[in-house]
């Protein structure tokens, strides 16, 4: 079982993959962030983006996919761009995931580091800790996407049926 955890945002979007084998067998597969230009139209933003997670959905087949929802913005403008790139992502990912999952960002940093108002430091070092990575994990966009996938494994119906049903993950 494949899940993909996604940052949102339009400048980058950090992405998260974790592979599980078995309940106790979790593993980072890849992160990675996808970054858009400034200086490029709006709507051509929004596009590398679709086509990017495309790519990345053809790649590793996720199974579950676990992205923020957007929980508040300073900047009524950021929070319009993100809502729109948010929107693209979400309707790229229905197309082939079973699951969708989006809690806000207290709940994932609440389910991984035990505090939902956890640090950028705080999330990167419990990820590197619990899927037994050498290095804490960067950039912290594509931590917390990892965060999110982890957060997908253990909230997600799919993977509990899974695990009751006892078949291959």
């Amino acid at each position: 079982m494949h899940i993909l955890g996604i940052d949102p945002g339009v400048a980058t979007i950090g992405i998260g993959i974790i592979e599980i084998t078995s309940p106790y067998d979790i593993k980072a597969k890849d992160w990675l962030t996808i970054r858009t230009k400034a200086s490029t139209l709006f709507a051509d933003r929004l596009q590398e983006i679709q086509d990017d997670i495309m790519g990345i959905l053809k790649e590793h087949h996720p199974d579950i996919a676990v992205i923020e929802r957007l929980f508040f913005a300073k900047n009524k403008q950021t929070a319009l761009e993100v809502a729109h790139a948010r929107g693209v992502i979400l309707c790229t990912i229905s197309r082939t995931v079973h699951q969708i999952l989006e809690p806000s960002p207290p709940q994932w940093k609440l389910a991984i580091t035990g505090d939902g108002s956890a640090s950028k430091e705080q999330i990167q070092r419990m990820i590197q800790r619990q899927l037994h990575l050498s290095q804490i994990p960067r950039p912290d966009d594509a931590a917390d996407a990892l965060a999110l996938a982890l957060y997908g494994a253990t909230h997600s119906s799919l993977f509990r049926q899974n695990l009751c049903l006892n078949t291959s993950f």
